[in-house]
């Protein structure tokens, strides 16, 4: 089966400007399938498709007009100082059953990724990150995953192998599923009056790094090492303030405001490990002017940007481009070492394996922050450094 059979042809009637469009922008840049398929032999850094499928999406039926909407904002968008190559498939459109459209967006995803090729996904309802994660399982690789929301979509009862996946319960699904390929979890921007203890409780019990809106708004800088520990990232506009992204039936007065949803989708783009990131929630029915399909249309710009000006400095090679400091706790008889990048002054922490954990490797590295250094120059244990330690047992 070719990946051409998933996809219907985008309309340049419907979405192309009828002033045409300058040489720079980018609808002139993007290979696109319109009437014929791309090659995706020919070199290709990034491929967007659309998911139009919303019988998921909890209280949000008309998010499967999504993707049209975003391209029509974002092919008037500039290119930026860089050349892009960059392939617009199309849309998946919904298959008979949920089942159907999850098998052609793992089926997708996987191929892109093997291919080196990073799928921007823009939905639908958020159901597809479940899909979106089976792609991983297709590749036999282990996930970090972030997802930017409001709400963590986990069931109360997450041990329970049969409830149905929706846009509010695909945690489930992808907690319970065996094999397990997941890493680690973490989630940027939750609401504590849409969050139930239960989920706390869990969240705390697995390890996984769960953020308030409080924690990141206004200093969205301290999200960046979280962001760049993520081989996938999904983003429900939800949890974009309803002043600056209506068009969810879910909006809320309280969230992001658009400038850190771009910041964020920027932070996502310049991570050199993360090779796939799904937009979902966006119902153009409550859009008022076209300002959240613009918005979204910023957000991938920005992630484009990123994308473009990865540093490409994941430690450790070559050494001489690192810095290494080695810090004593207080009350343990062992160190922390942490690695600075000389090129982007991004820092890591490196978790040593416990004894029965990899034979390959002595440590793993994980992205922190410069206060995780100051914490444990202070001789305190960087939380963080704790938690890995607990997951990587």
């Amino acid at each position: 089966m070719s990946l051409a059979d998933f996809f219907s042809p985008i309309s340049l009637d419907s979405i192309a400007p009828k002033n045409g469009y300058f040489s720079s922008h980018m609808g002139e840049r993007i290979r696109h399938f319109s009437s014929v398929f791309p090659d995706l032999d020919e070199p290709a850094d990034i491929a967007i498709f659309g998911v139009q499928d919303d019988r998921q999406a909890v209280n949000n039926s008309g998010s499967a007009l999504a993707p049209d909407y975003v391209r029509v904002r974002l092919y008037q968008l500039f290119e930026g100082a860089y050349k892009t190559r960059i392939v617009d498939l199309g849309n998946i459109k919904q298959g008979a059953a949920i089942a159907d459209t999850y098998f052609a967006v793992k089926t997708v995803a996987a191929e892109l990724i093997r291919k080196n090729i990073l799928p921007i996904i823009i939905g639908g309802g958020q159901d597809i990150t479940y899909a979106q994660y089976l792609a991983y399982e297709e590749l036999e690789q282990k996930v970090d995953m972030v997802v930017v929301d409001p709400r963590f979509d986990l069931d109360d009862d997450v041990f329970s192998g049969s409830l149905e996946t929706t846009s509010q319960s695909y945690l489930n699904k992808i907690f319970l599923h065996e094999p397990n390929y997941l890493f680690n979890f973490s989630n940027l921007g939750y609401q504590t009056y849409f969050t139930s203890q239960q989920s706390l409780r869990v969240m705390d019990k697995l390890y996984f790094d769960v953020h308030r809106l409080g924690e990141i708004s206004g200093t969205v800088a301290v999200a960046e090492p979280v962001i760049r520990n993520a081989n996938m990232l999904s983003f429900d506009i939800g949890a974009v303030r309803s002043s600056d992204a209506a068009g969810n039936a879910n909006a809320s007065p309280n969230g992001f405001y658009g400038e850190e949803a771009c910041q964020i989708a920027r932070y996502a783009g310049f991570n050199d490990k993360l090779n796939s990131i799904g937009f979902y929630e966006y119902n153009p029915a409550y859009d008022n002017n076209g300002q959240t399909a613009t918005l979204l249309a910023q957000m991938i710009w920005y992630f484009i940007d990123g994308f473009y000006n990865r540093k490409k400095d994941f430690p450790l090679h070559p050494k001489s481009q690192y810095l290494i400091y080695k810090t004593s706790l207080k009350h343990e008889d062992h160190e922390v070492v942490f690695v600075k990048s000389k090129k982007s002054d991004r820092w890591w922490m490196q978790v040593p394996y416990p004894t029965t954990g990899s034979m390959n490797e002595r440590f793993h590295l994980v992205p922190c922050r410069y206060d995780d250094y100051k914490t444990a120059v202070a001789g305190e244990m960087p939380d963080l450094w704790w938690r890995t330690y607990q997951k990587l047992n």
